[in-house]
């Protein structure tokens, strides 16, 4: 009998039916320097800010509180981690926040009722374990308006970590299917009219990356 594959939505929420109750307990040990990409996207009121892989909605809610005049969106290709999304979203009582059950490498802006493009998008942790993240890189910055930024936080190389600890850490990382592309920076470094900035944070253990359109 051949095996049928699943659909990338079947996919995801298979694997997050039951992860989305405890995600944000666990991911907040080792999914490092989220913080430090809230804190540098810059955001002006009235923006409309999309997350790739919104997940549980966590960067989302830090965001639309801290920038209350500004319009967050969400996508996510698992129904399930959005139930958890949007509950969190309403217990914290946010008029500024919509989510959408879409691929990152499929979303046109006009699916979330805009005229325009986003004025800011974000992964954050999403590209190690999307399979078409090149895809998906350049459908978001298609979906962004000219002079606005790209934003990606995500496991780097770990090559200033101890040797032991870079193979530990890939090993269970690859039990998940989650892997940092080492053609990331590469492949961004290619594409036409963007400024690409990389900084590592955590001795390489992460990095935070700002894909800038020129206008």
């Amino acid at each position: 009998m051949t095996e049928i594959d699943e659909s990338p939505f079947a996919s995801m929420d298979r694997m997050y039916r039951y992860q989305r109750y405890f995600y944000d307990l666990t991911r907040k040990f080792y999914l490092l320097g989220r913080d430090r990409l809230i804190s540098e996207m810059r955001i002006e009121p009235d923006d409309r800010v999309l997350e790739l892989g919104c997940g549980t909605a966590r960067n989302l809610i830090i965001l639309a509180k801290k920038h209350p005049q500004a319009k967050f969106f969400g996508l996510d290709a698992s129904t399930e981690m959005l139930k958890t999304a949007r509950a969190k979203s309403e217990a914290a009582e946010l008029a500024n926040v919509e989510f959408r059950t879409a691929l990152a490498d499929e979303f046109k802006f006009g699916e979330f009722g805009l005229n325009e493009p986003f004025d800011a998008c974000f992964f954050s942790y999403a590209v190690s374990i999307i399979p078409p993240w090149r895809e998906s890189i350049v459908n978001a910055l298609a979906n962004l308006k000219p002079g606005r930024s790209l934003y990606i936080v995500d496991f780097y190389d770990q090559t200033n970590l101890p040797g032991w600890f870079g193979r530990l850490l890939r090993g269970w990382l690859n039990k998940f299917h989650v892997r940092y592309p080492e053609e990331l920076i590469p492949f961004l470094n290619r594409l036409p009219d963007v400024e690409v900035r990389v900084e590592p944070l955590f001795r390489r253990y992460s990095l935070l990356i700002e894909v800038k359109r020129k206008d």
